[in-house]
């Protein structure tokens, strides 16, 4: 990659509310004010439906976030994602996902003995997802068992979303934050 297409917006290209939930963001994060909000903040009315909607699945959905995190370092490592890679092994850990657990995940491991076999499940579904854009029926019903039907939908929904951000990501050439 040769750098950002659209580089982060400054204070006057976001305005002072992207800027300011940036700046927050980063601190909590432990990071510069994240280039993901920069950058798409320059679409204002786009980031802001945006972020109503990426909240609602993480940290806002009914999975729980070592759940969510899970999906979305699996789908993150599967597209590539080195901007998300970075930012949900962090979040991973403060969701309590051990190194070991992240670096099987990112490995493509399903049957790391730590996982339970809801997460093993989450794992099988968000490669199914990503590399077929689909789940089998024998992989559905399985779901079924483990995730009600809001939860199931939300898996699908937060995979796909992930997979979405990735490729914004990759071809915006959005840089990994430094931390601070």
């Amino acid at each position: 990659m040769s750098g950002a297409r659209i580089r982060p917006g400054t204070w006057r290209e976001v305005g002072p509310f992207v800027a300011l939930f940036a700046r927050l963001a980063g601190r909590v994060q432990g990071t510069e004010p994240p280039a993901v909000f920069l950058t798409l903040g320059r679409h204002r009315r786009l980031f802001w439906g945006w972020l109503h909607f990426a909240g609602r699945l993480m940290p806002g959905g009914r999975l729980s976030r070592r759940e969510s995190e899970l999906v979305i370092l699996r789908v993150a490592a599967l597209r590539g994602s080195s901007y998300e890679l970075t930012q949900h092994r962090r979040l991973g850990r403060r969701a309590g996902l051990s190194r070991e657990e992240i670096a099987a995940i990112e490995a493509g491991t399903v049957d790391a003995p730590s996982l339970s076999e809801r997460e093993r499940l989450l794992l099988r579904a968000s490669d199914a997802l990503v590399a077929e854009q689909d789940l089998a029926d024998d992989l559905w019903a399985a779901l079924g068992e483990h995730f009600d039907d809001r939860e199931r939908i939300e898996v699908v929904m937060l995979a796909g979303h992930y997979a979405m951000l990735a490729t914004a990501l990759h071809v915006l050439r959005v840089e990994p934050d430094r931390p601070r």
